[in-house]
């Protein structure tokens, strides 16, 4: 059996897959019991966060397990496969050790080092503990991932290369403020009450925060973090709890929203938060129902060059037109992109010489003229067929002139300060182009963090990494020639206790004393003919490549497979009850 990790992340995907792909608590219980169903695999564990969906599962033939984990993560994210595809990676056997590894330490996290991976990756073991999908292989890896991000942080300064994503979420709503200055009297509304929305709460009341509302769709859990909030000794923020029909309102009141729930739909949309900012200022928010194209060209002229190797003439303003009231325009309006004149150089680029001319003739003609236009109809006809005379010696014209950039106007200071981390988003993403209004998510903190540079301490947490990836393969391999190193000792005692028998049989008369010292003899001889070899095999087999080692031993020894997988089944089962006594 083999170690194999099926998955997507922020590294691998863009967050618009990784929303869509999420998994609710009950599709991941559902995918767990499906893939040990499945014909290749033995144990399985899924890892679930808002960055990163993997599948962990021990099986019998690597392309029929990439392909079956690959099946079942698309059957259960509702994203298609072909779709899916392109964003998975694989990693098997010692690269799959490295990969969690190193997901443990926080290098794989989108804020480099943060800690919060560590109780994720404790769920998922107790996720596939509790469903019985994990065996020996996977409660050895997840528990020695959480050993190994432990010791990362502990042994290296891992911490200073990063934080949690709440904080760093906090710091960009700062926009390069000083968090507890920033935060400091102002009012939250923390919506959800799991994990990460108490991290948040709890990172808020730090900081400074004057009040804090927890909204819930469970009403206890939301009572019960306001009343920790409220009776934490190191902060004296007034925390209270409201149910999930009181958000409305209390966006009318905050300052900061964080949102952070498992709602596969939006929990926050745009109408809302603006009717909030409303309700705060009086005035509705620029920017909401507004056409995002209007005023990129509207009522501003564009300048249309002459064309390549025509006669300099002076630049024609022409002002943009309606696309789609032009009657008889050969020109497709539909591809016509708005704030360009039809009758524009932008608009003819890329057509044939003949088209041109019967586009020239439509412009002459008067069609497309307004009593607004620069110039009239006799100048952009004039520019259309120098356009068609170029065309008919290179053939097309190419290039489509794109409109110069307008400057938008300085955008209000914000009044809202919004910090979606939820996967899929809480928050409309139609947010963002409220006035008045900041929003963080995690596609923009995935922006954020994409140049964030590299500590020192993070090429040590890889030293570390290094390390314990092969100290778990030896480990592993060494575990594996176990069960046959066992069943071959078990078959000499065997032996030894049939000639003490037959020994029995030939000196009746053998006292007590004489029979232990020939038994204790022939135990000895045993023992030490065995020691070397079981002691070499076992190093040997810890080697990369040493796994034909136990196969060996079985054939050179005519072992009994049975045997060993008895003895092997007889482990798991005291593993098993080993961690259970610890749980």
């Amino acid at each position: 059996m083999s170690l194999l990790v099926v998955g997507l992340s922020h590294r691998s995907a863009p967050v618009s897959v990784l929303e869509r792909a999420s998994l609710s608590g009950d599709a991941q219980i559902k995918l767990l019991q499906d893939t040990v169903a499945a014909e290749p695999a033995a144990e399985a564990a899924v890892l679930a966060t808002c960055n990163r969906i993997e599948l962990y599962a021990d099986v019998d033939k690597f392309h029929a397990g990439v392909a079956e984990l690959s099946t079942l993560l698309a059957q259960h994210s509702g994203v298609g496969l072909e779709e899916l595809t392109p964003y998975l990676y694989v990693h098997y056997e010692d690269r799959a050790v490295h990969h969690l590894f190193s997901v443990a330490c926080g290098l794989d996290s989108m804020v480099v080092g943060e800690g919060q991976i560590l109780g994720q990756i404790k769920d998922s073991l107790a996720r596939a503990q509790e469903l019985h999908t994990a065996g020996r292989l996977l409660n050895d890896l997840f528990q020695q991932a959480l050993r190994v991000g432990k010791r990362a942080h502990s042994e290296t300064g891992i911490d200073r290369a990063g934080q949690s994503l709440v904080t760093f979420g906090l710091e960009q709503l700062a926009a390069g403020a000083p968090v507890d200055g920033w935060a400091r009297d102002k009012k939250a509304l923390v919506v959800g009450a799991g994990s990460m929305s108490s991290l948040a709460a709890a990172t808020l009341a730090r900081a400074g925060v004057a009040e804090i509302v927890i909204a819930n769709r469970t009403q206890d859990r939301a009572e019960r973090l306001a009343e920790i909030l409220t009776e934490g000794d190191d902060t004296d923020v007034l925390a209270r709890a409201v149910p999930m029909d009181s958000v409305p309102f209390e966006l009318t009141r905050a300052d900061v929203v964080v949102s952070c729930t498992g709602a596969s739909g939006l929990v926050l949309t745009a109408d809302e938060v603006a009717a909030g900012v409303a309700g705060r200022t009086g005035e509705q928010p620029a920017g909401l129902g507004e056409d995002e194209n209007e005023g990129a060209g509207a009522g501003e002229d564009t300048a249309v060059p002459a064309a390549p190797g025509s006669a300099p003439t002076a630049q024609t303003l022409l002002p943009p037109t309606s696309v789609g009231t032009e009657e008889n325009c050969p020109l497709d309006l539909s591809a016509v992109q708005p704030g360009f004149s039809v009758a524009g150089e932008a608009a003819v680029a890329g057509m044939d010489a003949a088209t041109l001319e019967q586009h020239a003739a439509w412009v002459a003609g008067g069609a497309a003229a307004q009593d607004t236009r620069r110039g009239g109809p006799e100048a952009d006809a004039e520019l259309i067929g120098a356009l068609a005379a170029t065309a008919a010696k290179a053939g097309r014209i190419p290039e489509r002139r794109r409109p110069e950039p307008v400057a938008e106007p300085p955008r209000p200071e914000p009044v809202l300060f919004l910090l979606d981390l939820a996967m899929p988003r809480d928050i409309d993403a139609a947010v963002h182009r409220l006035a008045g209004v900041r929003l963080v998510d995690i596609e923009s903190l995935a922006e954020a963090s994409a140049d964030a540079p590299m500590a020192a301490d993070v090429d040590q947490v890889r030293r570390i990494v290094s390390d314990e990836v092969a100290a778990f393969g030896a480990a592993q391999r060494a575990a594996h020639i176990t069960p046959t190193v066992v069943a071959l000792r078990a078959m000499a005692a065997d032996v030894v206790a049939g000639e003490i028998a037959r020994l029995e049989g030939r000196l009746p008369g053998l006292d007590d004393k004489h029979r232990a010292e020939i038994t204790q003899t022939m135990r000895r001889v045993v023992d030490k003919l065995l020691h070397a070899p079981t002691v070499r095999v076992k190093q040997l087999a810890a080697e990369p490549g040493g796994a034909g080692y136990a196969d060996a031993l079985r054939t050179l020894f005519d072992l009994d497979p049975e045997t060993v997988a008895s003895v092997s089944r007889a482990g798991d089962s005291t593993t098993e009850k080993d961690r259970g006594r610890h749980e």
